[in-house]
């Protein structure tokens, strides 16, 4: 099991943040990708991929990611604001990985699906594209802000299959987006404020295709960021999860001055994302 450390010691900082990529229990390599960029004490950006095409390919396509966006974040003038770094990051990865796939022949099928996550002084920013799922938990609710782009989700929201079905479907991984098959990729952008004690959970399929939603909410409640993303992968692990699984998770430890509604957030929230 990989694990990257919450913070350097020497920063006090207004968040935790954890993160894991395990190779599960069935499959020999992982393709599975994640890392973080700490950029000051309210200044965060983390991300998750999960690399398509085969193995070689897909492992190479999910670190180009991870490795193109942080580098690219880290370079841009911070005066552009978080959801343009993050996009025009994202945007570079995206153009290295289809360049490579398209310069190396035995590389020619790699993709990856990409969820990065920026957060600076209580403001989240995301990009989104394919099947990794960002989870805002807050008074013990969770919700998924983010969008699967497969071929299964998109039949649920057309109210043509129902979501218990799209659990089991032969084809459930099917994507219709992914980083490096185009080289103009559609991509998913999410800004919301963050409350104190606001957690968020990213994962890669592996993980949530085994824990529902209220399991991650209580095995991530009341303890710190590394302990539970320890938790969720070693209790996917004991179920015997199918697949490579990766998680992130970040929890807002101070007050961010944002105020928002209770009664009907989750319901608001949704409706943003509903297409």
């Amino acid at each position: 099991m990989d694990s990257l450390p919450s913070a350097p010691p020497a920063m006090e900082l207004a968040f935790e943040l954890a993160l894991l990529s395990d190779v599960g229990t069935r499959r020999p390599d992982n393709e599975d990708s994640c890392g973080h960029f700490i950029e000051g004490p309210d200044s965060v950006v983390f991300a998750v991929a999960d690399g398509v095409g085969g193995y070689e390919g897909g492992e190479i396509a999910s670190r180009m990611a991870v490795d193109i966006l942080l580098e690219a974040y880290r370079e841009s003038p911070p005066a552009w604001g978080a959801p343009k770094r993050l996009y025009r990051a994202i945007t570079r990865a995206n153009i290295g990985i289809h360049d490579k796939a398209l310069t190396v022949p035995e590389l020619g099928r790699m993709a990856t699906t990409m969820t990065a996550v920026a957060v600076e002084k209580g403001i989240l920013s995301a990009v989104h594209i394919g099947d990794c799922r960002l989870h805002l938990i807050r008074h013990s609710q969770i919700s998924v802000v983010t969008k699967d782009h497969t071929m299964v989700a998109d039949r649920v929201r057309m109210g043509l299959m129902t979501a218990e079905r799209a659990k089991t479907h032969p084809e459930r991984g099917m994507l219709l987006r992914s980083l490096g098959r185009e080289l103009i990729a559609s991509i998913d952008r999410i800004t919301l404020p963050l409350m104190e004690r606001d957690r968020l959970i990213l994962c890669s399929d592996g993980l949530y295709n085994v824990l529902e939603g209220k399991e991650l909410e209580s095995l991530s409640r009341d303890v710190d960021a590394e302990t539970a993303c320890r938790t969720l992968i070693d209790t996917a692990n004991e179920r015997g999860t199918a697949d490579n699984l990766t998680c992130a998770v970040f929890r807002m430890t101070s007050h961010t001055g944002h105020t928002v509604a209770t009664g009907g957030w989750l319901e608001r929230l949704r409706g943003l994302f509903r297409r």
